[in-house]
């Protein structure tokens, strides 16, 4: 019973029978370019089809730099939609770093940051956001048509938003021993964690130690989190939220081979499947080069890659095999 109700309102644990990951032909979905960037992956499964969300940054020929969140949609993780666009042009906003998409009540939300950087021109490559980033969420009845974002006090009601200080990355899980409290996952002195049961009030919990774009499952009586640091993708382990240890190697993958990511891999986001004799677990993740992010592979030459697992220690991805 537990898995049917973490399948409804989470849908991290998907049917995969019919998914032939043999199919894939390479490690990419989505190429960035000189003047594109594709980042930050969420992924949702529902009724057959994979929703990609996904931040996609632009160079405009005049120089500026603008951020938007995106998706796309396919049946078999080979054949995808042309981005769609979900927010709004505004440098001084940025919707960006999709964390994932839960079910909540009688609808989908989506949670995702602001990412300003004002004025920004590729003259200033890399500008990094400033310190007014916030979280917010987005609600929708069809995952196609999306309200306004909606700012998410994670600090608490009382904590003014100038106070409440910069955050990025934001991920949401219902909690694994309570139906009805949520939490939400940031990036901010670490990972922080604050937690909810209505999504407009708010309590703050902590923080641990952990690197970026944070994506949390549950397993069995504990939650995996998977996190980013300077390099790759690492993983934590917890029984409590507030004792963490670190699990396994840096995940890496084929970065050595790839001079698409040889720069940076980052940003995972882990689907839990069911039914697939190849893989127990999807990851989507960005890779950046072939320069790193600080030489100015940031907001372009980014993109998104594909790469699966039965026990989250050995990955395989598209040529993989071939290659060995």
């Amino acid at each position: 019973m537990f898995k049917i109700v973490l399948f409804l309102l989470l849908c991290t644990e998907i049917s995969a029978q019919n998914i032939n990951l043999e199919k894939l032909k390479s490690p990419v979905l989505f190429r960035g370019n000189g003047v594109k960037a594709y980042r930050d992956p969420a992924v949702l499964y529902n009724n057959g089809i994979f929703y990609l969300f996904f931040t996609q940054t632009e160079i405009e020929s005049d120089g500026l730099i603008y951020s938007y969140t995106a998706f796309s949609k396919s049946a078999d993780l080979v054949h995808w939609t042309t981005p769609l666009k979900l927010t709004v042009k505004d440098q001084n906003l940025n919707f960006s770093s999709p964390g994932n998409i839960i079910r909540f009540r009688d609808e989908w939300l989506l949670c995702l940051q602001t990412y300003p950087r004002p004025d920004y021109t590729v003259e200033q490559v890399p500008k990094y956001g400033n310190q007014s980033a916030r979280l917010f969420i987005m609600r929708s009845k069809d995952l196609v048509n999306w309200s306004q974002p909606e700012l998410l006090k994670v600090k608490g009601s009382n904590v003014p938003v100038s106070e409440m200080g910069r955050m990025i990355d934001p991920y949401l899980l219902q909690d694994k021993d309570e139906q009805g409290k949520y939490w939400c996952f940031y990036k901010q002195n670490g990972v922080s964690m604050s937690f909810t049961y209505d999504f407009k009030n708010w309590t703050f919990f902590g923080r641990t130690e952990s690197g970026e774009n944070t994506c949390v499952l549950i397993e069995d009586t504990q939650y995996i989190l998977f996190h980013s640091p300077s390099n790759g993708i690492g993983i934590k382990k917890s029984d409590d939220l507030k004792t963490w240890k670190d699990w396994g190697e840096l995940i890496t993958l084929g970065q050595i081979q790839w001079d698409w990511a040889k720069g940076r891999i980052t940003a995972g986001a882990v689907l839990e499947l069911s039914g697939n004799q190849e893989a127990k677990y999807l990851m989507f993740f960005h890779g950046s080069g072939p320069l790193s992010e600080s030489q100015g592979d940031f907001d372009k030459n980014a993109s998104i890659g594909i790469a699966w697992s039965k026990d989250l220690k050995t990955w395989n991805w598209p040529g993989k095999l071939e290659k060995q």
